[in-house]
């Protein structure tokens, strides 16, 4: 199945988060049933990286939103952990510092980019700006729709110089929500997760589904497209989303730079280097 088809929203139509199954997971039954695909995918995940980092032509920039408990952690560490850290980089955009409020909202946003040759993964990120302050009334809707036009054009300017956008937000129902915040409680390891806001801001939950409707409705374009990834099942997740971005990666049709060395002379120049080597040792 072709989950980027599936799941991506449509550009200039309406998004209903209701008409989208959260708990999803295509035609395998079990975590253990789609293990064989995930490594599949994550290997290719790899070796598109590999190709990205030496080629240096395009980069590539993934966006992960959900509401609380959605994943967006274990997306970073279950998925992306394929990729080398070494041509990779997570920035999770927390509150604004008063440093980032006295700027505007993207301001915090572009230095965190990707260069060519790097993949740059966003946990959180400039859609905070139209999420949380319009449910928060901390902006009202002409602001909110004018960030919409400055988001489509921040993107737009990524996309020109080469960056590939994949946008993600992560589907979880309201049940999934509370069954997570009870396992982050019973779990000495994740305590650390656990925050005052977790309950209150499920008394805007449906505030926070026409946020993300409307925002994902609004900036969905072809060159910086959102999928709604059913994410009730954490292994569905993993699966949709390393395909997604590994077969995305692959049409990119990248090979490697030709060497920029003469190879005939330094495989000369090595065999002299044994042979020297050999007659020192006699």
């Amino acid at each position: 199945m072709d989950y980027r088809e599936k799941f991506i929203v449509d550009s200039g139509k309406t998004l209903k988060l209701k008409d989208i199954d959260p708990a999803f997971k295509g035609h395998h039954e079990t975590a253990e049933a789609a293990a064989e695909d995930i490594e599949h995918y994550r290997g290719k995940l790899a070796s598109r990286q590999s190709l990205l980092y030496a080629e240096k032509k395009h980069s590539v920039l993934i966006v992960l939103q959900a509401l609380d408990a959605g994943g967006k952690d274990g997306t970073v560490n279950h998925v992306f952990a394929a990729f080398n850290p070494q041509g990779t980089k997570v920035t999770g955009f927390k509150q604004p510092t008063p440093l980032e409020l006295a700027h505007d909202f993207l301001w915090r946003v572009h230095p965190h980019a990707p260069a060519k040759g790097e993949v740059a993964i966003f946990n959180r990120s400039h859609y905070e700006d139209v999420l949380v302050t319009r449910v928060r009334k901390l902006i009202d809707r002409p602001t909110w729709s004018a960030r919409y036009d400055r988001i489509r054009d921040f993107e737009k300017e990524l996309a020109e110089n080469g960056t590939v956008i994949l946008k993600f937000f992560l589907h979880i129902s309201k049940e999934v929500q509370l069954a997570r915040f009870a396992e982050r409680l019973n779990d000495p390891a994740r305590n650390w997760k656990i925050s005052e806001s977790d309950y209150s801001e499920r008394a805007l939950w449906d505030a926070y589904i026409a946020a993300f409707e409307d925002a994902l409705s609004a900036t969905s374009v072809h060159h910086a497209p959102w999928f709604v990834i059913p994410a009730n099942h954490k292994w569905f997740r993993n699966l949709a989303v390393s395909q997604i971005v590994a077969d995305t990666m692959d049409a990119l049709g990248m090979s490697y730079p030709k060497p920029t060395v003469d190879l005939a002379d330094i495989r000369r120049k090595y065999h002299a280097a044994q042979e020297g080597e050999k007659k020192g040792k006699q």
